[in-house]
């Protein structure tokens, strides 16, 4: 399936050099023919300012009574949704870090899952409020399987995607490179040739 011409890319990776969790999110966008595609991109890498008293004290200020300082605190997140809103695919990469995602990409949930704006609550429970979008994510491990019991990384992104409305999520992994690189480089081959079907 091939990807959206608009696309978010969001990269987690500490590393720049080397990463790779980086390089697949590279095949991911080269396999699927989006090389026409308009691409913006999110480092969160170095990391990504994390939420504060003085940040929630303004999210939970309605917007028309918010100060001058309060909307420049939220500019951030408002700018993160912004990117979100306007793409139709999301490519993230990421690698596992001690079994959970990276801290950047935990800063960047914490900014973007927003009640009223990413999602809703009604008595029937929470809605997210961005459906129609669809997720890839390239992550890579260096013993933690993708998928398995002490991988708290993967199903807790797509719970938090999916509590946003986006539950068209895919995965391309190229899992325990410590363990086995060369059976990693082939199972992560697979599905990039899956992704592409």
């Amino acid at each position: 399936m091939a990807l959206s011409s608009n696309i978010l890319r969001i990269d987690s990776s500490a590393r720049s050099d080397g990463s790779v969790s980086r390089k697949l999110a590279d095949q991911i966008i080269e396999q699927v023919g989006a090389a026409n595609a308009q691409i913006t991109y999110r480092e969160l890498g170095a990391g990504l300012g994390a939420i504060d008293g003085d940040w929630l004290g303004a999210n939970f200020t309605p917007e028309a009574d918010r100060t001058e300082a309060q909307r420049d605190r939220l500019a951030l997140s408002d700018a993160l949704i912004a990117e979100i809103k306007a793409a139709e695919t999301l490519v993230i990469s990421l690698p596992i870090y001690n079994f959970g995602i990276p801290s950047g990409l935990k800063a960047w949930i914490d900014q973007v899952a927003r009640a009223g704006i990413t999602f809703k609550y009604t008595p029937e429970g929470p809605v997210g409020l961005l459906a129609g979008k669809r997720a890839i994510l390239a992550v890579a491990s260096g013993g933690t399987e993708v998928g398995g019991p002490i991988d708290f990384a993967t199903d807790y992104l797509k719970h938090v995607l999916g509590f946003m409305g986006i539950h068209d999520v895919e995965i391309v992994a190229s899992d325990k490179l410590m363990i086995d690189a060369d059976a990693s480089h082939t199972k992560a081959q697979a599905a990039l040739n899956a992704l592409a079907a």
